[in-house]
């Protein structure tokens, strides 16, 4: 470390033995530091999704769908709205020491976003540096499905479903799509949503909690 020069020795029996030796220019502790965290990254274990990671309003968001959903069409959208765009098709997840799930793209596909009808467009290129990013936590999972009528959506928002990716357990939402969604700000409000909820506020909680002080006191303003 501090660019000191490995002794002769030492060069030898790592040329011998096939050890890496790695000379850093920073003194030892940080020098450490960064090994860690490289290595961390290296070895931690990971899976792929098929998918679009998205940075709205600070919020790591999976996109999961079939394929032809229009996933990659909400990804365009939220860009043009100033989010971040992080992968598209194939999402490198990572689990970090500190049990954080961070996502990434594949180097061969990073900034590309598939557009049906137009082809694969480069993000950074169209929209600046700014629009993407290399890596993001992933805080929420959005599965998005075709609407059926028949399907028992959750209209309250009590439903507190999890997706587990490398053994940690992720919040998820199912939304369905279907002409007239907008479905850009659809998933903006469930970013803010879920960031009010890591906050304590739960706002379809509080809304069930004064219906039901109400019930039992009609006589009572809501609210009060």
């Amino acid at each position: 470390t501090r660019g000191a020069e490995p002794p002769v020795a030492l060069l030898q029996a790592a040329r011998e033995t096939s050890t890496p030796l790695a000379v850093a220019e920073p003194r030892s502790s940080r020098a450490i530091q960064t090994l860690h965290r490289v290595l961390d990254g290296i070895l931690a274990p990971s899976e792929t999704r098929h998918g679009v990671l998205m940075d709205v309003h600070g919020v790591g968001t999976l996109l999961l769908g079939p394929s032809g959903i229009g996933k990659s069409e909400c990804a365009l959208f939220l860009v043009e709205r100033g989010h971040r765009f992080v992968a598209d098709d194939q999402v490198i997840l990572s689990l970090l020491p500190s049990e954080q799930i961070i996502g990434r793209a594949p180097t061969l596909l990073r900034n590309h976003l598939e557009v049906r009808g137009i082809g694969i467009i480069n993000v950074r290129d169209l929209f600046g540096a700014n629009a993407v990013r290399l890596e993001k936590t992933l805080q929420l999972v959005v599965e998005i499905c075709l609407w059926n009528d028949d399907e028992p959506y959750d209209r309250l928002g009590l439903d507190e479903s999890t997706l587990d990716i490398l053994g940690v357990p992720i919040p998820m939402l199912r939304i369905p799509v279907r002409p007239g969604r907008n479905m850009a700000v659809i998933l903006e409000v469930a970013a803010r949503n879920h960031i009010l909820k890591a906050a304590g506020q739960h706002g379809a909680q509080k809304f069930i909690s004064t219906l039901m002080g109400h019930m039992e006191d009609p006589g009572s303003e809501p609210g009060q």
